[in-house]
Formats: C-alpha cells, structure tokens, sequence
C-alpha cells in the first residue's frame, strides 16, 4: 500500500510537471503553426497553383481554403473559450459577424420547434471553489473552469488555451480546413515534390521556394493531413453523439455504473446526429445560414451555457443518480 501510494503521488507529479511544462511552452507552439502554415501556403501558391489548369476557376476555391485556414485558426487562438468568471459573449456588430437566421432572446440562441432547453445544473468546483453550470470542467494548464470544456490544446494544432463553448466551432472547422489544405498540397504537389529530389529528368527548379523547403513541407502535409484527418472524425464523431472529449471519457464510466446496477445509461445531451451537429455549428431554423460553414464569419453559440438542449422528457442522464456525476481530480487527493 505504500508502495503504491508512492507511485502514485510520483505520477501526480509528472502531471503536474507536464501541465507547467505545456503552459510555458504554449506561445512557441503558436509561433512554430504559424511559421509552418505561412510556409505551407507559400509553397502552395508559388510552385503548385500556377500549373494548375483553369486558373481563374481554380485559384478562389484555393484562396476560400487558406482564408477559411488562418482565420479559424486565428479565432479559436484568441476567442475565450468561455471561463465561467467572464461575462457572457455578446454577438458583435462588425463585417466579420455573420447575422442569424432570425433574432431570439440573449442566452438562449436556438428557437426551433421540438428542442427542450433546461436550465442547467451547478456546482462548486473542489479546484477554484466558484459555482459553475453543468458542463464546466476545471482546466488544470488554465487554472480556471471552462464551460464545455472539450481539452487544453498547446499540440499538435498549436492553439495554446482551452477548446471550450466559444471556440470548440472554430477549432473543429480548423481542423477541417487544415485537412483540405494538406489533403491538396498532397496531391496536387507530388510531381514537383519529385522534380524537387531529383526524380525526374528535369533539373529546372524555377520556383522561389528552395527544394529542400518543399520537400520538407511536402511530407509535413502528407504526415499532417493523415494525423489530423484522424482528431477531425473524432471529434465529429463526438459532436454527433452530443459529447465534449471529457464527456466521452466520462461517459464509458457512467455506462460501467449503470451496467453494474441492471440500468442502461442514456446521455440527455443527445438529440440525434443530425440535430447535434445542427446545434453544435448552429445552422439551420433559429440558427445562421449554411454559407457560414465555408465563409469564415464569427457566429455565436446556440446557447451561453448555463442552458443545454436535452432529449424529450429528460432532466438529467439516465442511469446516473445525484451525486455520481464525476468531478474533476483533487491536485491534493494522495488516495
């Protein structure tokens, strides 16, 4: 038994030591994803873009992908993510907001027909101390509790805060866009990345880029699209199941739980794959228009997050009782 309460606080430690770690090291990796996207594009555009066929079709949806790449990238890097002490984010009125749908009410975003929205739940934080709404977890790297608090994120993407309520949309359409992009440079730029190492019979390099830099940047795309493609079916498979990371995680106990027991465990947050990916990038009725999905536009949630869309006749997970909600870890719990 002491043994293994040794081993544990000696991995306690190593958590902790790694979230100093991550949070120090947080601006370099933002610094380092914009050196390589800048690289990336420049690649793009100046060797593989002007041998493309129909250039006056082909250059806008090219131009619309990188636009949409830095500017989901620059959102989810300085959007709050939505701590629990800040006020609510208000809709802005600039050419870079897009307009909904239709008006509804502050707080709640989301009025079409059919969707429950309940009030949610709080509770204190054993961390902080403050009452925060159901949902909210604490961020260890942050100090601070997130509602829809999804992951702190330094790598691979580079964002350096939390993926929460305010950002987790444009930190998914990042990723989306970051595959499209990587998944063209591929193929697109596999010729020149022969001619570059010297595959061919040509030794005419008349491209800006240095060979080295394309070929490096050539199988950094391919190694990305891959690894990336591979988060972006995650979380959508998340969002389509009406769950954060955390919750998921969370989520295979509570089934374990209700098993024991003889219960089934039913998550009140799951509308159905078509209304949770709706609610999650808030299109459709009561929500913004399609086009925000491929225009970079800022859009706000559906909700502020101290209200949660839940399954018809559900104020709470089935399966779960009060009380067995689990809780962020105690940084002081040596059990």
């Amino acid at each position: 038994m002491l043994c293994a309460r040794h081993v544990f606080r000696c991995f306690k430690w190593l958590e902790r030591a790694g979230d100093r770690v991550t949070g120090a090291a947080g601006p370099y990796f933002v610094g380092l994803a914009v050196i390589l996207q800048a690289i990336g594009a420049a690649s793009f555009f100046t060797v593989i873009q002007p041998s493309l066929p129909l250039r006056w079709l082909t250059t806008p949806p090219c131009v619309l992908i990188a636009l949409n790449l830095f500017t989901h990238y620059y959102y989810v890097c300085n959007v709050p993510p939505g701590f629990i002490q800040d006020e609510v984010l208000q809709p802005g009125s600039g050419p870079l907001w897009a307009s909904p749908s239709q008006r509804t009410s502050a707080g709640v975003r989301w009025s079409n027909r059919g969707i429950a929205l309940l009030t949610a739940g709080t509770t204190a934080c054993r961390r902080c101390g403050l009452m925060r709404p159901e949902r909210a977890h604490h961020c260890r790297i942050c100090g601070r509790c997130v509602i829809k608090y999804d992951h702190h994120c330094p790598i691979p993407t580079g964002i350096n805060q939390c993926v929460g309520l305010n950002n987790e949309r444009h930190f998914v359409l990042f990723m989306a866009y970051l595959v499209l992009s990587t998944f063209f440079l591929s193929m697109l730029g596999y010729s020149q990345a022969l001619e570059a190492v010297g595959l061919t019979y040509s030794n005419n390099w008349p491209y800006m880029v240095p060979q080295l830099a394309y070929v490096l940047t050539y199988m950094l795309s391919v190694v990305i699209c891959i690894a990336v493609f591979i988060m972006l079916c995650w979380h959508l498979w998340g969002v389509s199941r009406g769950e954060t990371t955390v919750e998921a995680q969370d989520h295979e106990v509570y089934k374990r739980i209700a098993k024991d027991r003889g219960d089934n465990f039913v998550n009140s947050f799951d509308l159905g794959r078509s209304t949770n990916l709706r609610l999650f990038f808030n299109i459709g009725p009561g929500g913004y228009p399609w086009y925000t999905l491929i225009l970079p536009f800022r859009i706000m949630p559906y909700t502020d997050g101290h209200s949660w869309a839940r399954r018809e006749g559900f104020q709470r997970h089935q399966g779960i009782q009060e009380g067995e909600e689990l809780t962020d870890d105690d940084d002081d719990d040596d059990a």
